[in-house]
């Protein structure tokens, strides 16, 4: 997949997911790169379970990035929610 292929996955993964997580988007980059960190994170996971990771630019990978920035995010919350205490 080419570079405009991922930042393109990544921007709509990312914002898709943060508007599940957060009701809202986190900003154009910040999308993208959550998106992108997603189908990195979300390829990892699939590939344990005997999956397929990211295969390309098309629905299946849309939703292994969005599951994965998902991931990411609840986590990201986590962490930052201990630290406000």
């Amino acid at each position: 997949m080419s570079i405009i292929g991922w930042i393109l996955l990544g921007l709509i993964s990312g914002f898709v997911s943060s508007k599940i997580v957060n009701k809202s988007g986190q900003g154009i980059v910040l999308d993208i790169v959550l998106g992108i960190v997603g189908a990195i994170v979300g390829g990892f996971l699939f590939a344990q379970f005997g999956a397929q990771g990211v295969t390309g630019f098309n629905l299946y990978s849309m939703f292994v990035a969005v599951i994965g920035a998902i991931i990411v995010l609840v986590i990201y919350h986590a962490v930052a929610g201990r630290r406000s205490i």
